[in-house]
C-alpha cells in the first residue's frame, strides 16, 4: 500500500489520535478525520476488507488489521 506507518493511540475503547505516514494526502486527512474519536473496533469493522484496485488490500485495510492487532494485544 502506499502508506508507510500507522500511529494512532486508542483510549477507553477510542481512536484518540492518527498520524499516517506516506500515501495520498488528502484521503488520509479525510480517513484521520472520520475515525478519531470513533470506536476502534467500529472503525475495524467499517474499514477491514477494502481494497484499493488490483491490490487485496488498501491504505483503510492495513489501518483496520493494525488497530485490530492492537486491540487483541491490549485484551490479551
Amino acid at each position: 500500500v502506499c502508506s508507510k506507518e500507522f500511529r494512532f493511540t486508542i483510549q477507553e475503547g477510542k481512536i484518540a489520535s492518527l498520524e499516517i505516514l506516506g500515501g495520498c494526502d488528502g484521503n488520509l486527512k479525510g480517513i484521520r478525520s472520520l475515525v478519531v474519536g470513533m470506536d476502534a473496533q467500529q472503525v475495524v469493522e467499517k474499514l477491514k476488507g477494502i481494497r484499493c484496485g488490483g491490490k487485496g488490500t488498501s491504505c483503510p485495510d492495513q489501518l483496520a488489521r493494525a488497530i485490530e492487532i492492537a486491540l487483541k494485544k491490549n485484551l490479551g
